[in-house]
């Protein structure tokens, strides 16, 4: 039999991408908790946070949230088992996997990621939603409706294979975190780059920039995003490649306002005085008293690139149709909701969790921008 020093022996992990931005963002917060413990201003920030109920409960619905997606993250195979339940060997004597890598979410989940029905049933029900001819003892053709597998067990219903919509919400939550968190790396660097050469520099490079970001804005996004997809193919990739490529111009246009304002400033001009060089200038007095705008401006936009991936994929020119999404959840729920009957708990689940996720950014984003703006805190 399987000792459990075979088993952990016999795990093949799942090294892809997913996997390592996985562990970036994780290693991450762990610092940024571990500076926000040792810096006073900033603990001094939390307490402003956490002083207001609604800001808490976001944080910690928030949390949960990450760590789902996190969970969702780690994948790997494990050992296929023979009738005797001892490891499968080849031929020359290595260990053979299972086909697909589950998550540590998928493991947390396997009541209901395994327990599937024939197809619809209703939340919380117990009898299967469409009915099948039969015939009865009689000979004659009646409707039936079966009895579920797992009746009472699946708090949203199931979809149109059996799938727990509950465990398909679940899985979406990786993707919508992906979405926001991988487009929010690509978008910020090239607006804090070309906000600050622009602002600080003037001249030539502003002019440069402004025309930029003003022609990829005159622009409209779907027809980029169509553009792209349809050459390059749906996937979480792509879709995050070509929202943050052409998602950065807001965020450039008002990075390059405050560091026009904040390059006048005193300070910054008795550092001119003084000789600093340009880089130490930026580095040392621009960057770090307009952050708080990236800051601000990356937590609220975090709710936006999630319904725009729900706007995408319901365009069919979001993610893969294979992935779980809530995007795919809505698209799909279209044509659930022109059948006679309504099929309407796909719709509700991805609605709950997309409003679970926006809502509670928005409302801890609003309250992290009157913490980082002492005039705000002051008034409240």
């Amino acid at each position: 039999m399987i000792t459990a020093k075979t088993w952990s022996e016999s795990i093949q992990y799942n090294y892809s991408l997913q996997n390592v931005i996985a562990t970036i963002v994780s290693l991450a917060i762990i610092y940024f908790i571990y500076n926000s413990i040792n810096d006073e201003r900033r603990r001094e920030i939390w307490r402003y946070i956490f002083r207001r109920k609604l800001a808490a409960v976001s944080f910690f619905i928030l949390c949960f949230f990450v760590l789902v997606g996190i969970a969702d993250s780690f994948k790997w195979r494990d050992p296929l088992l023979d009738n005797t339940g001892d490891v499968s060997l080849d031929s020359k004597g290595e260990v053979i996997y299972q086909n697909s890598a589950l998550s540590i979410l998928d493991r947390v989940c396997t009541g209901i990621r395994t327990n599937n029905e024939k197809t619809y049933s209703a939340p919380i029900s117990d009898h299967q939603f469409t009915k099948d001819l039969i015939q009865n003892e009689k000979g004659e053709s009646v409707w039936y409706q079966e009895k579920l597998n797992y009746p009472r067990k699946h708090i949203l219903g199931t979809d149109v294979v059996g799938r727990d919509v509950l465990y398909i919400c679940l899985k979406g939550i990786r993707t919508a975190l992906i979405i926001g968190g991988f487009t929010t790396m690509i978008s910020i660097p090239i607006a804090l780059i070309l906000g600050v050469i622009a602002g600080y520099f003037g001249r030539w490079p502003d002019v440069s920039v402004q025309f930029v970001y003003s022609t990829i804005g005159s622009i409209p996004f779907v027809l980029i995003a169509a553009a792209y997809i349809l050459i390059q193919g749906a996937s979480i990739f792509n879709l995050c490649v070509i929202m943050g490529v052409t998602g950065w111009t807001s965020l450039c246009r008002l990075l390059r306002g405050e560091t026009l304002k904040t390059r006048e400033l005193d300070y910054v001009q008795g550092a001119i005085a003084l000789g600093s060089s340009n880089i130490r200038i930026l580095f040392r007095h621009i960057v770090p008293n307009i952050f708080h705008l990236v800051l601000i401006t990356s937590v609220l936009g975090f709710s936006h690139l999630v319904l725009a991936e729900a706007v995408l994929s319901y365009l069919k020119i979001g993610v893969g149709q294979s992935t779980y999404s809530w995007g795919n959840m809505i698209n799909q729920a279209n044509l659930e909701l022109a059948r006679e009957p309504v099929v309407w708990w796909n719709l509700l689940g991805a609605f709950i969790f997309m409003m679970a996720l926006v809502l509670p950014v928005n409302l801890f984003g609003d309250t992290l921008r009157d913490a980082l703006d002492p005039k705000m805190r002051g008034q409240k």
